[in-house]
């Protein structure tokens, strides 16, 4: 920052809260509503601040923040393919992130023809501002400021916000980076082992022993699939398999850990010893759920003329360690222990008792007996004493087809 700059910066309260006290807001709706209050107490006729945000996400493209005057910020967020649909094309926001440069309509003195600004015009406005937020790494946000004030903005008002926007996209890079950090850890790790990670718990070997019951599911005839299938129609079936299985976990309140080719492992963390048979029951319903969840999946699939979707899952509460494992240069967080291979083992036993789900003893224990049944005792590969297994009723306990 130049000596002209700086003293211009000073000199403003307003530049100087934007430098001062703006990066101390960590959450970026608030940041935005503060902005804006700032603003307008500074004398400057702001009627609505917009806030763009894009970002790195499996499902969404960004999210908006928009603040009136008078009014709490409202978050809207963007599905993916944001860029490709007509209301956003037709806004001049995409101009700004098209062409990266300062966009002004004084509205008061044209007609204009995008639909946004014909509605800012209904309700008031004179006067629209959109600029680019151009982060350090080349990543572009966008802004707009809109005046309802007879005249519209005054060159002074551009003037003292101009300067400010390099500050204030200083800030919400910090929240856009740490926004993007957040949604790939979530998307690729879980939102638990994410939000550990971004706290620090990075060195190989750091975890915590907790209780949970873990889900640990597959895809039947997944070999035979993936052989003779051509390679799309294989991906298809796996992204359907793992949306419902994924959504049912996640839904539950569950953490889904790791994909192992068509297989998943998910947990259900135990808060506390007396919570273990809450979250067994919790998690029994989730499972028992699965069953209508696959029929009507296997109904859209059919129509589409696909091969339908036959899994086993297995249930197991026990004690594992959740946290860092791996070569030095490339960790995984995830869970292991005695537990995982009894979950997995148990898995196993879906075909040859027929039932798509199956549950250890440990976890029938923590259940009412009328929602389970006994399916015998068991060998369970590498597991030394035979183990009872247990099965659910009703709608858990249709046969394999």
């Amino acid at each position: 920052m130049d000596e002209d700059v700086a003293s211009r910066v000073y000199a403003d309260p307003l530049a100087r809260w934007f430098v001062t006290e703006a990066y101390k807001i960590a959450d970026t709706g608030q940041l935005v509503a503060a902005a804006g209050e700032q603003l307008v107490n500074a004398g400057i006729p702001l009627f609505r601040l917009a806030y763009f945000q894009l970002t790195l996400h499996p499902e969404l493209d960004g999210k908006a923040y928009f603040w009136r005057r008078g009014q709490k910020v409202q978050v809207q967020t963007a599905a993916a393919g944001l860029k490709d649909r007509p209301d956003f094309r037709d806004n001049p926001i995409a101009i700004v992130y098209e062409k990266r440069k300062t966009l002004r309509v004084r509205l008061e003195d044209v007609e204009p023809t995008a639909p946004v600004l014909r509605q800012f015009k209904a309700e008031g406005a004179t006067d629209y501002v959109a600029l680019p937020l151009l982060f350090g790494n080349g990543h572009v946000d966008g802004l707009s400021v809109i005046s309802d004030k007879a005249g519209g903005f005054s060159m002074a008002d551009l003037d003292r916000m101009f300067l400010l926007q390099f500050a204030f996209t200083r800030i919400v890079e910090s929240h856009s980076l740490r926004d993007t950090a957040a949604n790939l850890l979530d998307a690729y790790v879980g939102r638990a082992a994410g939000q550990r990670i971004l706290a620090g718990e990075i060195k190989r070997g750091s975890g915590q022993t907790i209780e949970a019951v873990l889900w640990y599911c597959d895809l039947r005839g997944f070999t035979r699939a993936s052989d003779t299938l051509p390679r799309d129609t294989v991906i298809n079936l796996l992204n359907d398999y793992f949306d419902v299985m994924g959504k049912i976990v996640t839904g539950a309140g569950g953490e889904i850990l790791k994909f192992m080719g068509d297989g998943m492992l998910g947990m259900f963390p135990v808060p506390a010893p007396g919570e273990r048979a809450r979250v067994a029951l919790n998690v029994v319903r989730a499972a028992g759920s699965v069953a209508d969840a696959m029929t009507i999946l296997n109904g859209i699939r059919a129509a589409a003329d696909e091969p339908a979707v036959r899994f086993g899952l297995a249930l197991h509460i026990g004690e594992v360690m959740f946290g860092n494992i791996g070569a030095s240069n490339r960790l995984d967080f995830t869970v292991i222990g005695p537990a995982v291979n009894h979950a997995a083992r148990l898995e196993k036993l879906c075909v040859p008792l027929g039932r798509p789900i199956v549950l250890s003893g440990a976890l029938a224990e923590l259940l009412p007996s009328r929602d389970v049944e006994s399916l015998g005792i068991h060998s369970l590969k590498d597991i030394d004493q035979p183990q009872p297994v247990f099965g659910l009723r009703g709608a858990g306990g249709w046969s394999l087809p």
